[in-house]
This record gives C-alpha cells, sequence and structure tokens, in this order.
C-alpha cells in the first residue's frame, strides 16, 4: 500500500526562520529581530514555507531548482534561521489545545511532540538554540594585543 507524501513515508527536514517583521502595533512589544517566526520545510520534491500571518496562513509550494540553499538565502536576508531539525511524532492529546493560534504554536506543531514549549519568537530560539547546542560567543571587543 502507497502512502501519500504528505504522511509519515516522506522525509523532511525543517527550518525555523525567525525575523523582525512587526505588521501589528502590538508585536513592537517583542524582542527587536524576533517578532516573527516561520516553518520552511524541505523533502526530495522542494521547498514548503508555512507562514502565520495576521488572520490567515500561507502555504507555499516555492518553484525554485532542487538543491536550492534557501536557508542560505534567508540568512543573507539577514533572517535568523534554525535547523535542519527532523519533525517528530504529533502530541497525543486528550483535549483541545488551549493556547492561541500564532507563529510559535504554528512552528511548534510543525515541529511536533518534541518541540520545546514556547510563547514567543525569541524564547523558541533560545529554546531550540539550546537543542542544537549551537550556543555562539560573540566578542563585543577586540582582545587586548601585547
Amino acid at each position: 500500500m502507497m502512502r501519500a507524501a504528505h504522511r509519515r513515508g516522506a522525509a523532511q527536514q525543517v527550518f525555523i526562520v525567525f525575523g523582525d517583521g512587526a505588521g501589528q502595533p502590538w508585536l513592537r512589544l517583542l524582542r527587536p529581530g524576533f517578532r516573527h517566526c516561520f516553518a520552511a520545510l524541505a523533502d526530495e520534491a522542494g521547498w514548503t514555507v508555512l507562514d502565520p500571518l495576521t488572520g490567515r496562513l500561507v502555504v507555499s509550494r516555492l518553484g525554485v531548482p532542487l538543491g536550492f540553499d534557501l536557508p542560505g538565502f534567508y540568512r543573507r536576508a539577514g533572517l535568523l534561521v534554525l535547523g535542519p531539525f527532523l519533525p517528530g511524532e504529533p502530541r497525543a492529546r486528550r483535549l483541545p489545545p488551549l493556547e492561541p493560534v500564532s507563529c510559535v504554536a504554528l512552528c511548534r506543531a510543525v515541529l511536533g511532540s518534541d518541540a520545546p514549549f514556547a510563547v514567543t519568537p525569541f524564547g523558541l530560539f533560545c529554546s531550540l538554540n539550546k537543542l542544537l547546542g549551537t550556543r555562539k560567543n560573540i566578542l563585543t571587543t577586540a582582545p587586548a594585543s601585547t
């Protein structure tokens, strides 16, 4: 029996992209650079982007060549990209979710049951960054030469 491509049979990698897009005034209260996040999924056929905008969800299958470096493209555009992650199993719940639908909730849903809890894009970034173990040391001043 063949499985549909959107089922567990298709190998996917998930990249979570963070940016400063603040379409609503209240988003300006969030940390600059972490006011929005969305998911980019790679599979053997190409790229799919899931971008929750205010009032709607945009799902786009990108018409780029196979092997296109979409995370690199986003990085060159000034966005922060974490990944790749492998989507986990769906969460087993008895009750419907009581969290609001947001960009963070969508990204956590794409990541599956292994996704860390977060409410804001910056909180999700910090949690995922810890999972990846990619904490970077950033030098703000050059060391004194002797």
